[in-house]
């Protein structure tokens, strides 16, 4: 989402023509992102003050694929939360109590307000023997202020306290994609990744068997794509280069 479709809240040039592209040749899409914070119904309402009209079920977040990863894992589970909405309603939707006593789970999200209290909390359940999992690994996340920490680093300050590593299900974890190829109803080799990190959506997307695409609109640009020891199947501007082109992406 973030840096692909939309950059500092504002509409990525031809973003809207891109999306209007495959719902007209009945291409089917989720739009992913990592945060946690927003629910799919949040979400959509900021993409919609930019101008997309994204409907809720084409919405995947790192707190939708947790949630997952949770039922998958133990049903009607318990956990205690830091984070926001976005996860604590995914989590309620799957049938999961969140308590602060004894839970299954200490699950870390991203909030712009995290609690020494909360943090806390977290450790002694963890070293009490809570398993521990968090949302994706990012370690800062932006704000007009500046750069924010975000659940990475939280999850190292946790780490640190308690020896105990988090399970982190957003990317690069390719389970992510995964599960949203599941939500698709898709078939990796006929699935394109497109994102805007090399780190991140690229690796995740290799990792899951799919083809993708970096767009340079967001973090990486092409002179850093010769850091890394993989490589994207194309770099491009960005999704406008798509337009007229996305029933053959490849052919360009």
């Amino acid at each position: 989402m973030d840096g692909v479709l939309v950059h500092e809240n504002h509409l990525v040039p031809g973003a809207d023509e891109f999306l209007a592209e495959l719902r007209d040749n009945n291409i089917p899409f989720l739009v992913l992102t990592n945060n946690s914070i927003y629910t799919a119904r949040d979400l959509q309402a900021r993409l919609q003050h930019t101008g997309l009209d994204i409907p809720v079920e084409s919405i995947w977040t790192s707190a939708l694929a947790t949630a997952t990863f949770l039922k998958d894992q133990r049903p009607d589970g318990t956990a205690y939360v830091v984070g926001e909405s976005g996860l604590t309603t995914a989590l309620h939707e799957i049938g999961y109590v969140l308590t602060d006593s004894n839970p299954d789970y200490v699950v870390l999200g991203e909030t712009r307000t995290y609690s020494f209290e909360a943090i806390t909390t977290a450790i002694r359940l963890i070293a009490a023997g809570a398993r521990f999992i968090a949302t994706n690994p990012d370690a800062t996340g932006p704000s007009r202020e500046g750069i924010l920490p975000a659940t990475g680093s939280v999850a190292a300050l946790i780490t640190q306290a308690t020896g105990k590593k988090p399970y982190y299900v957003g990317k690069p974890n390719p389970l992510m994609m995964r599960s949203a190829l599941r939500r698709l109803g898709a078939h990796s080799q006929s699935t394109v990744m497109i994102g805007d990190r090399m780190d991140t959506d690229v690796i995740s997307g290799l990792e899951a068997g799919m083809r993708t695409i970096l767009v340079t609109t967001g973090i990486s640009t092409p002179a850093l794509v010769e850091q890394f020891p993989y490589r994207p199947t194309a770099v491009l501007p960005s999704v406008a280069s798509l337009v007229g082109k996305t029933k053959d992406p490849f052919a360009l």
